[in-house]
């Protein structure tokens, strides 16, 4: 028995991850432990970056699975057993070399994301049952038509990835997708861009470059990334298959805005766009934890009771909308206790990460740390007697087996944020904290850090009841090339008409 797998059975854990060279020399060897599937009690299993080529008709034992992440492998086949596991909620196959997906897959009445991103997928099959479906990735593969999922069964699907494709046109009934917030569509073969992405009301990203569009002013809006002007256009001179009025459900962000009464405005939220630190990202985080949002909020008032009430809505957050932070990690700063100057995210190996943990006594090391909260989860399961994990302890799972971590530095090279388990001692926040610097991490997708840090200025505006002033904070690569700005035009889009946004 793998040791791995003999520390998951012994201590009954509920998450099991592996990957790198070590686990493909044993996969060459001796093949995959069949032990992993006699724990059944697994509600994650990670199985990344090896040599695996094929996954045992077993896997349908693990019927508890939640989460199954098999990115970077060498899977050619999908195993038909894994539409048996009704609770999966996630599935990952990223970066392998699938050519078909069963239509099975319907079968996962629970999924909330797919990612079939970087395979040879040349079709994929319909989707109409999935209503849980969110997330749906199928960027990177040799699709020549627009998947068959416009259907208003799916209400929740909200980010759809179609990038380097080979797809042609996006049907009309793209429309009946209400919940669409993101749709990436670049590079691939669409020349017309029908008016009825229009009717997509809620759509705030949306990526079309590097498409042969026949339209050439649709074509330079499009270079230009502004998406409400894209939205009027097609909505004026897109072709249309049907003329219809659009539903309240369906009127553009600025229908609506002139539908509301500004006087029922409880709070504002002024977004401005004046200079401030940038966040330089490393290239390395792709493999670890690719996608980094953050933006700066000024003129917060804490009494005692809102901050611990912030406090806890952070801890909520991170089990709802950042679903137990496989979607996504939030960690704030107090902006005044950071010295002056731009923010590096990269990742760096466990020994060589130097952090003094959040309500911690010392710093430590990343390889310390985690062996020091492995261990503080092992006293504590056998103290209390029960085989849950609780706090920062339960997300241990998400970085172990990783040779490099995920890191936040300040202008002095400081880490002031290790996620997804924790930020640093020396930029914790307080009741006295006037200016926060908010970011957000993902290994999912952009959108993913966007919903989460919306969700957190929503509930501190209403805690605090103080209008907030949030200033703009722009990513980019490692020479300087633009990769995010957040909040931008399209960001902070907040239903139920009680916060108004006002921007620079």
């Amino acid at each position: 028995m793998w040791p791995e797998v003999d520390r998951a059975r012994s201590e009954n854990r509920h998450e099991l991850v592996l990957g790198g060279a070590d686990i493909s020399q044993r996969l060459k060897k001796e093949g995959l432990d069949a032990k992993i599937f006699e724990l059944i009690g697994l509600n994650y299993l990670d199985i990344h970056e090896t040599s695996l080529e094929n996954l045992p008709d077993n896997i349908s034992k693990l019927s508890n699975l939640q989460s199954l992440v098999l990115h970077s492998n060498k899977f050619e086949n999908f195993n038909i057993n894994i539409t048996r596991l009704e609770k999966l909620k996630l599935l990952d196959l990223s970066r392998n070399c699938l050519k078909e997906i069963p239509a099975e897959i319907t079968n996962l009445s629970n999924i909330i994301t797919f990612n079939f991103a970087n395979n040879n997928l040349e079709h994929f099959p319909k989707l109409v049952s999935n209503r849980k479906l969110t997330v749906l990735d199928l960027s990177n593969n040799k699709l020549k038509t627009f998947p068959d999922v416009c259907y208003e069964e799916l209400s929740n699907l909200s980010e759809l990835k179609l990038t380097d494709n080979q797809i042609e046109s996006i049907p009309p009934e793209i429309k009946n997708i209400v919940a669409l917030k993101v749709l990436e569509l670049g590079h691939n073969q669409i020349k017309v861009v029908p008016g009825e992405l229009a009717l997509c009301s809620k759509l705030k990203t949306l990526n079309l470059k590097n498409n042969p569009i026949s339209d050439r002013r649709l074509l330079k809006l499009i270079d230009q990334c502004r998406i409400k002007q894209i939205i009027d256009y097609v909505k004026a001179h897109g072709p249309k298959s049907v003329t219809t009025a659009p539903r309240d459900d369906q009127k553009t962000t600025t229908e609506k805005d002139s539908d509301s009464d500004e006087d029922n405005y409880k709070h504002t939220i002024r977004v401005h766009t004046k200079d401030s630190p940038k966040i330089v990202v490393n290239e390395s985080v792709k493999s670890v934890r690719e996608f980094f949002v953050g933006c700066l909020v000024t003129n917060i008032t804490f009494s005692e009771d809102s901050f611990k009430k912030f406090i806890q809505v952070q801890n909520k957050l991170h089990e709802s909308v950042c679903s137990k932070r496989n979607l996504a990690t939030i960690a704030t700063h107090d902006f005044n206790k950071l010295p002056p100057g731009d923010f590096q995210y990269t990742t760096l190996p466990p020994n060589e990460l130097i952090i003094h943990p959040l309500n911690r006594t010392t710093t430590m090391t990343g390889s310390d740390l985690f062996t020091k909260l492995q261990t503080e989860a092992h006293n504590l399961r056998k103290e209390k007697k029960r085989n849950t994990y609780s706090g920062i302890h339960k997300y241990l799972y998400l970085i172990e087996g990783h040779p490099r971590y995920p890191c936040l530095l300040n202008s002095e090279g400081v880490v002031i944020s290790f996620p997804p388990i924790t930020n640093s001692e020396i930029s914790k926040i307080h009741t006295g904290t006037k200016s926060m610097f908010i970011e957000v991490t993902s290994s999912v997708s952009l959108h993913a850090c966007k919903a989460a840090i919306e969700a957190l200025l929503k509930e501190l505006i209403v805690l605090t009841g103080v209008d907030l002033d949030v200033t703009q904070m722009r990513s980019v690569d490692s020479q300087g090339g633009l990769k995010v700005v957040y909040p931008s035009k399209t960001d902070l889009c907040f239903e139920g008409g009680e916060i108004k946004v006002v921007r620079d």
